[in-house]
């Protein structure tokens, strides 16, 4: 499940690259960012008698900067449970948390432009797919609506051909009857982290 996750984040990494290299080659104004998040976690707060749980994240996005302060940005993150100490009723404590893939798309906000250190604010909605843990009592996939908000800020080397970045997000999972008892049954709430490398694409 793992490699199938880590599939999808590299076909979206790829298409990122085309993207960006197909936008150098055309005319008109307007640039593109790709962004590759090779750290990152996500942790989910517990709720009633389901655990917080936290799994590795990594991921890629491709932001569309439509004027100097607004960015339409489309994400594809995975977050990977890395460690076995999950206590969830009965179950053994060795066993993982499911692994999970999110997709969003958002809205960003950069108030101060034109300089190497950049602040942004960002929100926006998507989905969340949890994949089958039969140990933890999710016998298939599920998915879900979620919704984010934060911000971060993005360093430009003096090139502005490529940066740093580092991002905050909170979400939160919309409910849903017939989810699992482990996860779903009542909305959920996320911390994100990451530190991503920026590849700035002007046309």
């Amino acid at each position: 499940m793992s490699r199938r996750i880590a599939a999808l984040v590299v076909v979206g990494m790829a298409f990122g690259v085309r993207v960006a290299f197909a936008q150098e080659t055309s005319s008109g104004p307007g640039f593109v960012e790709v962004t590759y998040m090779p750290a990152g976690a996500g942790f989910f707060t517990s709720k009633n008698s389901s655990p917080s749980f936290g799994n590795y994240g990594f991921g890629t996005a491709v932001t569309f900067n439509v004027t100097r302060l607004i960015g339409i940005e489309g994400e594809l993150g995975a977050m990977i449970a890395t460690t076995s100490g999950l206590q969830f009723g009965d179950l053994d404590s060795h066993t993982k948390a499911p692994n999970v893939l999110s997709y969003t798309g958002n809205v960003v906000v950069s108030p101060w432009t034109g300089h190497k250190v950049v602040p942004y604010g960002a929100g926006g909605i998507g989905g969340l797919t949890m994949f089958e843990r039969p140990g933890v009592g999710v016998l298939s996939d599920q998915t879900f609506l979620t919704g984010n908000v934060g911000g971060g800020v993005k360093w430009y080397a003096p090139n502005h051909r490529w940066g740093l970045r580092g991002d905050y997000r909170f979400a939160a999972t919309k409910s849903k009857d017939s989810a699992p008892e482990f996860f779903g049954r009542e909305t959920r709430y996320v911390h994100r982290l990451y530190a991503g490398v920026i590849i700035n694409t002007v046309r």
